[in-house]
């Protein structure tokens, strides 16, 4: 090969690189959440509080990849889609955070271990994403089926005749449903005395039910409309 050769092939070397690096974001958040409604419709609610105060300077990135229902796809699959998101990601995201439930998966716990040991943060409900917005209204440590908490949700909807007086997985505005009576601080404060006894040396979150850790999610995000 001549040096004009060898000039020209490390010229284009230099040039993939260049695009090829991402560049680091702070205050950015990657967001993956197993369901497609509930889960990324809430988050979409704080993201647009943030966005409205701090004018746009932190991104909130919601990735809805899998619905459950339906789909047969273990909780470790996201974990997966979640690396692959990344790696196509433009930007280096300073926080990432993989939102699942526990529901019928035997993978629950699999899961949890490997997003954490990929450097991932996991927001962790069990059994469903439903006992975390039950909390916004009553605590509860009693271990019910997701279905129980659907229905606990039907009721508290009809009673404060929230959205169609009926709990939908869909509602756009299901987080300003659930703060009702400042009910995200209330659900914090739920979740942390529930979690309370937690040990994540001694429990597996496949067998804390109910539990959920999404308060930390929530907590993180909040600091930027708290401050």
């Amino acid at each position: 090969m001549g040096s004009d050769d060898l000039f020209k092939k490390r010229r284009k070397q230099r040039k993939e690189r260049k695009y090829d690096y991402k560049q680091p974001k702070a205050n950015s958040f990657l967001i993956v959440t197993e369901g497609e409604c509930s889960e990324p419709l809430y988050f979409k609610g704080i993201e647009k509080l943030i966005k409205n105060k701090v004018g746009g300077n932190v991104d909130v990135v919601e990735v809805p990849i899998i619905d459950i229902q339906g789909e047969g796809c273990g909780t470790s699959k996201l974990i997966e889609k979640t690396t692959e998101t990344i790696s196509r990601a433009k930007i280096i995201y300073q926080n990432i955070w993989v939102v699942f439930d526990k529901d019928d998966f035997d993978d629950f716990d699999t899961a949890i271990k490997g997003g954490l040991e990929q450097g991932y943060k996991i927001a962790w409900s069990n059994q469903s994403f439903e006992y975390w917005l039950y909390l916004h209204f009553n605590y509860s440590d009693a271990a019910l089926h997701r279905d129980m908490w659907v229905n606990k949700l039907d009721e508290i909807f009809k009673q404060l005749h929230l959205g169609d007086c009926k709990y939908k997985k869909n509602y756009e505005n299901i987080f300003d449903l659930v703060n009702v009576n400042d009910g995200v601080n209330t659900a914090i404060g739920n979740a942390k005395r529930r979690m309370a006894a937690y040990n994540s040396a001694k429990n597996k979150p496949s067998e804390y039910d109910p539990g959920t850790t999404v308060y930390m999610l929530v907590e993180e995000l909040k600091k930027y409309l708290d401050e």
